[in-house]
Parts: C-alpha cells; sequence; structure tokens
C-alpha cells in the first residue's frame, strides 16, 4: 500500500512538471501569449519538485525508489537538453530547457537534497519568466547588417577550454565549502559534479564570445561565476534551514555513476554535433516536442483581435 502511495506521488510529480514522457502538455502552451507561457513555466510546473518536498517522510523511506526518482529526472534532464537542440524558435528553446531543468530539479529531489531543489525552482522561476516576457528582444527588426566572422584558433580554444575547467573545479570547491555537500561518499558527490558541470559549460559559453578581448573574457569568467556560485550557496543554505526535511542523503551507487558519464556523453555529443549525422534522431526529437493539433490556430479568424 506504501509502495503504490508513493509511485502514485511521483507520477503526480512527473506530470506536473513536465517530465519526459508527460512532456507534451507544457510545450503545447507554446501556442498561449508569452506572459501565459511565462507563468506556466515559472509558476506551474514547480508543483511537482514542491509535491515530493512536502511528502519527503514518505518518499525517503525506501532508497530504490529514491534511485527511481533520480533515474526519470536523470532522464528528462537529459532529453530536455537534446530536445532543445532541434528548435529553431526561441519559445520552443526555453520550453525544452523547462522539460530539463525540471528533470534536474526532480533528480536533486531523488538524490535527497530537497533544499536544492526548492532553490533550483525557485532560481530556474526568476530566470525564464525574464527569458520569456524578454523573448521579443531576440527578433531583429531591422534589415540584417553584416558582421565580421571571428574564428577562435587551436591555441586560443584550448587555452579557453583550461580555464573553464579550471573555473568549474575551482566552482565545485567553493560550493562544497560553503554547504559541505560532496565532502563525502555519497550522493553529494553527484549534485557536486553537476554544479561543476554547469559551471564549466557556462565559463566555456563564456570565453567563446568574441566580442570581447581574449584577457578580458578570461579575466571576467572566475569573477561572474564565483559570485553566482556562493549566491546560490546562501540562497541554498537559506532554503534548506525553512525545510523540515531538507536533506537525506542516499549511498552512491553504479547508477550515480551512469547518469554521470551519460551526462558528459550527451554534451560531448551536441557540442561536437555528432547527434545531428542521424536524421532519424532528428526528426523522432522534433516530433516529440510538437504541440497538440488542439491548441493551433490554423486560421487568422480564430485570434481576438481585441
Amino acid at each position: 500500500m506504501w509502495l503504490v502511495a508513493a509511485g502514485a506521488l511521483v507520477l503526480a510529480a512527473m506530470i506536473q512538471s513536465a517530465l519526459i514522457p508527460f512532456h507534451n502538455w507544457l510545450l503545447s502552451s507554446m501556442t498561449a501569449p508569452t506572459p501565459a507561457s511565462a507563468l506556466m513555466h515559472a509558476g506551474f510546473v514547480n508543483a511537482g519538485g514542491i509535491l515530493l518536498t512536502r511528502f519527503a517522510p514518505v518518499i525517503t523511506v525506501d532508497s530504490t525508489l529514491m534511485l527511481a526518482v533520480v533515474a526519470v529526472g536523470a532522464a528528462s534532464a537529459g532529453g530536455g537538453k537534446l530536445l532543445k537542440s532541434v528548435q529553431t524558435d526561441i519559445k520552443s528553446k526555453l520550453g525544452c530547457s523547462t522539460v530539463g531543468q525540471m528533470g534536474f530539479m526532480i533528480m536533486q529531489a531523488g538524490l535527497g537534497f530537497f533544499g536544492a531543489a526548492i532553490t533550483h525552482l525557485i532560481l530556474h522561476g526568476f530566470y525564464k519568466a525574464y527569458q520569456f516576457l524578454s523573448s521579443g528582444e531576440q527578433v531583429e527588426h531591422t534589415s540584417p547588417s553584416e558582421t565580421t566572422e571571428h574564428t577562435i584558433g587551436p591555441l586560443t580554444s584550448a587555452v579557453g577550454f583550461v580555464v573553464a575547467l579550471l573555473t568549474g573545479l575551482a566552482g565545485g570547491v567553493v560550493f562544497t565549502v560553503l554547504t559541505g555537500k560532496g565532502a563525502s561518499v555519497d550522493s553529494g558527490l553527484l549534485l557536486t559534479f553537476f554544479v561543476v558541470f554547469t559551471t564549466l559549460h557556462a565559463a566555456r559559453s563564456a570565453v567563446q564570445h568574441t566580442s570581447l578581448p581574449t584577457l578580458a573574457r578570461y579575466g571576467a569568467v572566475p569573477l561572474v561565476f564565483f559570485p553566482a556560485i556562493v549566491i546560490y550557496a546562501v540562497v541554498y543554505e537559506g532554503v534548506s534551514g525553512l525545510l523540515a526535511v531538507s536533506t537525506a542523503t542516499t549511498e552512491l551507487t553504479l547508477l550515480h555513476g551512469v547518469i554521470a558519464v551519460t551526462f558528459v556523453g550527451i554534451y560531448v555529443a551536441i557540442e561536437t554535433g555528432i547527434h545531428e549525422d542521424s536524421q532519424r534522431l532528428y526528426v523522432a526529437l522534433l516530433n516529440a516536442t510538437q504541440p497538440s493539433s488542439n491548441t493551433l490556430l490554423t486560421s487568422t479568424e480564430d485570434y481576438n483581435e481585441y
């Protein structure tokens, strides 16, 4: 009876947070006005993480169930990244990004870090609402201007990767020192791994912007990302202090290692464009993100001009 109740809670969280394969309702909301999309992506989808946190004493009873939550969260986190890679419009990209971010949030709950899950949904909500409400800025309202292409040489690229890698590792150390997570051999190691991985990816994207001088880019990376990690850690500690059950770490298992390796593989595949070589994969990913036909307006007469 307990297993049925716990399973129903996890299923409800998956549906409400639009985890794969229940993501279609959220992507179909892309046909709604942008403010409505912002509300859905910054508010409604958070209910899954809140549900698991409120019922943390039920979810944490069995370690196998916690691993299942980690698995479904990781599947959506990686799947959302792949779905985003084939999108061509800004709202669809943001929608697929939300699917991935909700996967990360649910995965953190499965790792036993409910404080991290709530922190994630708070910060993601602010960020995603801003992204949707400012999406109109992505549309060019003037004739395209000629720009000079800048290429990054092999040496500069290698140095940039080293800078990004060192920034990511240092970010993980800062996070561990401030929160204590990742200091022992448990599920906290995977959480710290994702902090390192996320920081590395963001830092690498920053150093590849050729609009700024090379030295300025390399110097700005740690100055920007270290304070951001500190702010995240402070918010995390503050949120954790308000929760009845904020942390319930589990033992490190083979599944955690497989998830870490899988994410590295997905990242490398997307960065190198390997996934673009398969037309079958491209079509499958594109079809998986199509909104429901019932949400599409095929005639301008259906629009309310007021």
